[in-house]
């Protein structure tokens, strides 16, 4: 496979939690565990934090995890990685993935998959799913932050809804809820258009940006994991991670 990189985009002002790439868990700032977890996938020809904050540079440095300083103002953290990408000047073909700072649950197992379909040199981007159970899930099914897909049989993504998706008409239900998990990977190439097309008419009502790649025209893989992992979006969401923590200490790099 052509070379992989992954970048990790982490800004420092977000609305509903504040300096959270900080946020410690096990001594450890966020952005950490998931730059460990990227190095630990054996995937990824290198991997650097993205970020606009001197603070979290700072901290990056003293724990020894390459960084590139990015601009304030970017609306997404696609946008945040492509400026990472053109200042690093990575190569032309080279496969991008973007990890978001704030998931330090993730596995090395599922950036593994992740790029998984460009094996196949037609794969222009990927991403990941989990199927939801029509019971146990009924919450996340139902809560507009969880994003849900609509799949191809061949495992392409043909539409992403904060709506239940699809619906079933009838009592039985053929087609499963899939859940979105939000990291990606892209072909260079595939992340300068994405940058190029002007905000979509479907992106711009469900407010979800990978709906630009498939209004125009551009294809989306998602491999299936069994289990997505929890990332950490408000301060309620940490004291679950913390928990987390303390109850499987053999899960965490140290």
């Amino acid at each position: 496979m052509k070379k992989a990189y992954a970048i990790i985009p982490a800004r420092y002002a977000s609305t509903r939690f504040p300096a959270k790439p900080l946020a410690e868990i096990g001594g450890k700032p966020l952005f950490w565990h998931v730059y460990m977890r990227a190095k630990e996938a054996k995937v990824f020809d290198d991997v650097w934090l993205a970020t606009d904050d001197e603070r979290i540079e700072e901290k990056a440095q003293a724990l020894g995890v390459p960084f590139v300083h990015t601009k304030k103002e970017h609306q997404s953290g696609t946008d945040r990685v492509r400026e990472a990408v053109n200042i690093l000047n990575l190569d032309g073909d080279a496969v991008i993935a973007n990890i978001q700072g704030d998931e330090p649950f993730i596995r090395k197992e599922m950036l593994e998959k992740l790029l998984e379909p460009f094996e196949n040199s037609h794969c222009d981007s990927a991403t990941l799913g989990v199927v939801l159970d029509e019971e146990k899930d009924k919450d996340r099914i139902a809560s507009p932050n969880q994003v849900k897909i609509a799949l191809a049989q061949n495992g392409e993504a043909l539409y992403f809804s904060r709506s239940p998706i699809p619906f079933a008409r009838d009592t039985v239900r053929k087609a499963p809820y899939a859940g979105h998990v939000g990291v990606y990977a892209f072909k260079r190439v595939i992340l300068e258009k994405m940058a190029e097309f002007p905000p979509s008419p479907l992106e711009e009502t469900e407010k979800l940006e990978q709906l630009r790649l498939l209004e125009n025209g551009i294809r989306m893989h998602v491999r299936l994991i069994s289990e997505a992992p929890h990332g950490v979006d408000t301060p309620e969401d940490l004291e679950k991670a913390l928990q987390y923590y303390q109850e499987h200490p053999e899960f965490w790099v140290k």
